[in-house]
């Protein structure tokens, strides 16, 4: 049998406004700061903690540590609103670790310090009919360098479900997925972030049927060194609409995806076993795909455990369209491509560098390892040659005309 438990803030609905005209009429936001965090705290296996609507003010993070089998639901994303606007104390808006079957639904995170929800060390984490965005000084939504880096933010996570959400604004991913296994993020609709989806050093993700506009880059699968699972694989991006994504770079320096160039559709970043298929691909400006290995970054690699090339990527049955138009001229990598291509940039981009160790004796990559392109209509293709300082670019795609078997499909296995 399942408690509920209820928490009325219904009555402050209207009241959470700045300047009110009579000063007694202006709720005691702490109070209710303060009894949010107690049910968090006292929260037992089965519990639903649901939220009423309204916009409710927080000066400190929200925390929940060690819970099993909990809920937190409110009225709607757009309906109950959880803002830290002037967050004093912590960074994230909500924090969860060490949790089995924590499920979050129906409200939105508004205006936090850092990450708008972060959640660590769980497994099965449902994030369903969220939204994380930030706002300027008068509540529209806002793009800054100083806004959080992550909107949804599960790493270290086992069973990972997104799906129905919306962020908007972080300055790093509005959904990132790190270091985790068995992940699905499904029919979320994500702009105007630096990085729209991104699956980082991650195993067995599937991210499908979602909207990714507007943002610097659309889908980012990425394996980074430096971190403690070294290797992610398995990742399916399919039936996905990954357009316009044009959006300024405003991460802050130093940040990997700073490098990711205003332009970027799809990127493969030193990561192994990815199919990418049946996905509208459009009007990116700089990138529509680019494979590329770590190297690219220019960074310097410290991590003797890391692999640094991408190897057998899949791309196939996509539907691929550019506008003929200049690459975005505010990244090295754009203006490499102005100069190379002028405005029609090929939409499938491979910088060529790889693992020597990967060739047979006639020099081609082995089967399992290669880079395969196949039935993605009039996609066009270019092998940058970046290891040679971009000087014999290929146009020609008859080399990487093959297929991989299809990667299996991600599951989740909840623990009762």
């Amino acid at each position: 049998m399942h408690s509920y438990k209820i928490i009325h803030l219904s009555f402050l609905l209207g009241l959470s406004t700045v300047g009110l005209a009579q000063k007694e009429a202006t709720p005691n936001f702490q109070d209710i700061e303060k009894k949010l965090q107690t049910q968090f705290i006292l929260a037992e296996a089965g519990d639903v903690i649901l939220l009423e609507e309204g916009n409710f003010r927080f000066k400190g993070s929200l925390s929940m540590d060690d819970k099993k089998n909990i809920t937190i639901r409110g009225k709607g994303m757009d309906k109950t609103i959880l803002s830290f606007k002037g967050q004093t104390e912590g960074a994230e808006g909500l924090h969860i670790s060490n949790g089995t079957n924590i499920t979050l639904e129906g409200f939105t995170v508004q205006d936090s310090k850092g990450d708008g929800i972060k959640v660590k060390d769980t497994d099965g984490i449902t994030f369903r009919d969220i939204k994380v965005v930030w706002t300027d000084k008068a509540g529209q939504p806002s793009s800054r360098e100083e806004n959080g880096g992550y909107g949804l933010y599960p790493v270290m996570c086992n069973n990972v479900l997104i799906e129905k959400c919306e962020t908007r604004g972080a300055s790093d991913a509005g959904i990132y997925v790190g270091q985790s296994k068995n992940i699905i993020v499904r029919n979320n609709r994500v702009t105007q972030n630096v990085a729209g989806i991104e699956i980082e050093n991650s195993q067995m993700a599937d991210v499908y049927d979602n909207d990714t506009y507007q943002n610097t880059g659309g889908i980012l699968v990425f394996d980074l060194p430096g971190l403690a699972i070294k290797k992610g694989g398995n990742t399916r991006v399919y039936n996905n609409r990954v357009r316009e994504n044009n959006f300024r770079n405003f991460a802050p320096k130093g940040n990997i995806v700073a490098k990711v160039p205003s332009g970027t559709g799809i990127m493969v970043l030193a990561t192994s076993g990815v199919e990418i298929f049946n996905n509208q691909i459009t009007n990116n400006r700089t990138i529509n795909t680019s494979i590329v290995s770590y190297y690219i970054t220019e960074e310097p690699i410290k991590d003797t455990l890391y692999d640094p090339y991408p190897t057998a990527i899949y791309i196939h049955d996509n539907t691929y369209q550019r506008q003929k138009r200049s690459p975005s001229l505010k990244s090295r990598m754009g203006k490499l491509l102005f100069l190379k291509f002028g405005k029609q940039v090929p939409d499938i981009l491979y910088d060529g560098i790889v693992n020597t160790q990967l060739k047979e004796a006639n020099g081609k990559v082995k089967p399992e390892a290669q880079i395969c392109l196949r039935n993605n209509g009039n996609a066009t293709f270019a092998n940058l040659d970046a290891e040679n300082k971009f000087k014999n670019i290929s146009r020609d795609m008859t080399p990487y005309n093959c297929e991989h078997q299809p990667l299996k499909a991600a599951s989740l296995s909840l623990k009762e």
